[in-house]
């Protein structure tokens, strides 16, 4: 997965200082749970408003296991009110799902293009053994705009703020 095909997965329309908020899954979900997941994001975005005025936002299940919502705050600002809607809606998912959205703890490494899922605490475990290096992608779920979720959601390891937390060897 490239910078490139995540371009094509996000809509147009959407300036580069959009507001982001990526949620995790703790586990993929399958494809009959992705069309109901995309089908709520929808209901939730094509209604979502901020003190009235509608909101242009945008949300969809990427990789099966990210939640990305996007608002353009160009026109109509979101409120606390409307980011409440959001996680609320996010909330609901988890008990639907009976996954967990908020677990900062659990990391996303692009291990031969599939998804894989580490905790924070086997990640230098992982790179002992050799099974992720400093270039395997991760991804940085603390993106705030479009611009970031385009240029830095998916980072080699030693560019992101894992590469401060873990020591990486070179081979001899």
């Amino acid at each position: 997965m490239h910078n490139q095909e995540l371009l094509q997965l996000l809509p147009e329309g959407f300036t580069d200082n959009t507001r982001v908020w990526v949620y995790q899954s703790s586990r993929a979900f399958i494809e009959k749970e992705e069309r109901e997941v995309n089908e709520q994001l929808y209901q939730f975005y094509s209604q979502w408003q901020s003190h009235g005025e509608p909101v242009q936002g945008w949300a969809k299940l990427l990789f099966r296991q990210f939640v990305v919502i996007m608002a353009n705050e160009t026109e109509v600002m979101v409120s606390g009110c409307s980011t409440d809607g959001s996680v609320r809606l996010i909330k609901s998912l988890e008990r639907q799902y009976d996954v967990n959205f908020f677990d900062r703890m659990m990391l996303t490494f692009l291990v031969k293009s599939k998804a894989e899922m580490l905790p924070f605490n086997q990640v230098q475990y992982a790179l002992d053994k050799g099974y992720i290096d400093e270039n395997t992608p991760v991804f940085n779920n603390v993106v705030t705009t479009r611009k970031e979720l385009e240029n830095n959601w998916l980072v080699p390891m030693k560019q992101s703020w894992l590469a401060g937390k873990v020591v990486f060897y070179t081979p001899e």
